[in-house]
């Protein structure tokens, strides 16, 4: 699959549930109103869809939520879905997680054919990462790392930046993670959706969080790529990497290789757009795979340029009404 600029997309990205067991400040609403179970996608359905991509050739797929791992049943989708790396179909079959499910399926996760998941954890401190996640626990994250450890897990940790919130301890999460054996991307945070907070009160650009980065390590830029939004750097006293996602203060979408399903089947073939294909009407219509690979082909075929993010201090208002954990992390 070929989008109008000549971009290959081989990279999905699923959202398997719009649920969470975090309340993270700077990705949802306190009170926020989950969607009804019988607009979600059902395991099958997830199936067939992400089958559907792999016969077109995505050769990477990234489950995600919400917290992909508090859905009910969803190690059978992981399940499923490693046929098509034991085929050669699929290259890569991963996860996005906050890491409080791992202690009980990392194990099985390997098994399924997974090697390494992403975790997001934006604080080392305790009562901080309490305030930011509502009533995470610090604790049960990094038993889960050292589950993933345990199991053969190569793991990335994933850190927002956040002014005033963590931008102090990121130098000490580089080491942190590099003493673990664990590369970090950092990311600057999004305006999707209605939070309850003012995003121009935690926004912190990373070019000064690279900046006081090197005042205590020694970053080298690498020309690794992998067709997706981040760019890296060797820290040279670890030897790990560190990316850096910037969405805000430097657009990333000239090499884009991804699109992304939410757990209702709209394909949002940018993160930062409103326009989407409706996939579960093409999948409930016809037991044929006809109507939905047509469906996939044409919103490919639409798919944007580059996004628009921009965060207004005069209205405080995002760059797009869904929530991050609507469309998939």
């Amino acid at each position: 699959m070929k989008d109008p600029f000549g971009r290959k997309i081989t990279y999905l990205r699923v959202s398997v549930t719009d649920r969470c067991n975090f309340r993270c400040t700077y990705c949802m609403a306190e009170d926020m109103v989950f969607l009804p179970k019988a607009e979600i996608l059902s395991l099958e359905e997830l199936d067939r869809i992400c089958t559907a991509f792999i016969d077109r050739g995505v050769r990477k797929l990234r489950l995600s939520g919400g917290e992909p791992l508090v859905r009910r049943g969803v190690m059978t989708l992981f399940r499923s879905l490693g046929r098509h790396l034991d085929s050669g179909d699929l290259d890569e079959l991963t996860l996005t997680t906050n890491a409080t499910q791992l202690a009980k399926h990392a194990a099985e996760l390997f098994d399924c054919g997974v090697r390494r998941v992403n975790v997001s954890m934006d604080t080392l401190d305790p009562k901080a990462f309490d305030r930011l996640t509502r009533g995470g626990r610090l604790d049960q994250v990094l038993e889960g790392l050292d589950a993933a450890a345990k199991a053969g897990l190569a793991v990335k940790i994933n850190a927002v930046a956040l002014r005033g919130v963590n931008e102090a301890e990121i130098p000490d999460l580089v080491g942190w993670c590099g003493e673990r054996g664990f590369d970090l991307t950092l990311i600057e945070t999004m305006p999707m959706g209605e939070i309850d907070a003012d995003r121009t009160d935690y926004y912190l650009p990373l070019a000064e969080v690279r900046e006081r980065l090197e005042s205590r390590w020694t970053l080298s830029d690498i020309t690794e790529t992998t067709g997706g939004p981040s760019r890296y750097v060797r820290v040279g006293e670890t030897g790990k990497k560190v990316g850096f996602i910037t969405p805000m203060s430097h657009n990333f979408c000239e090499g884009c290789n991804r699109v992304r399903l939410t757990c209702t089947g709209k394909l949002y073939m940018c993160l930062g757009q409103d326009d989407h294909a409706d996939l579960r009407a093409a999948v409930r219509e016809s037991e044929s795979d006809e109507t939905l690979a047509a469906a996939i082909d044409a919103a490919i075929a639409r798919k944007p340029k580059g996004h628009d993010f921009v965060i207004d201090p005069t209205t405080n208002t995002p760059a797009v009404q869904r929530h991050m954990n609507v469309t998939g992390g």
